[in-house]
């Protein structure tokens, strides 16, 4: 079970790095899907950051059992907060978020399970 949860923990902490290092770049693409769901530009380094600690939190809960949930309990609160974001502008770009929030579930449920 460790193994599965050390590959899922992994891919995730990618991603959120991956997202967050498009956001401080200022990604054409990312920063109009910001646009579309409402964020101030001044605000994206804020949910990068956010990203970046969820990846690194992930990461060390993989040596502190505590610290691995809680993160993966903000990636799940933060992606959630996404896909609202989405629905209360009735925007149907919806794909990305949906997956990492199903990973980052399934990486909270590996992480409990794993204890």
């Amino acid at each position: 079970m460790f193994i599965a949860t050390v590959a899922v923990t992994a891919l995730l902490a990618a991603v959120l790095l991956g997202s967050a290092t498009a956001k401080l770049r200022q990604d054409a693409t990312v920063m109009a899907g910001m646009r579309a769901v409402g964020v101030p530009d001044h605000r994206v380094p804020v949910l990068a950051a956010l990203e970046i600690a969820g990846a690194l939190g992930l990461l060390a809960g993989l040596v502190v059992w505590p610290l691995g949930v809680a993160a993966a309990v903000g990636v799940v609160a933060y992606f959630t907060g996404a896909l609202v974001a989405h629905g209360r502008v009735r925007d149907r770009a919806v794909g990305p978020p949906t997956v990492i929030l199903a990973v980052a579930v399934a990486a909270l449920v590996l992480r409990l399970l794993s204890r």
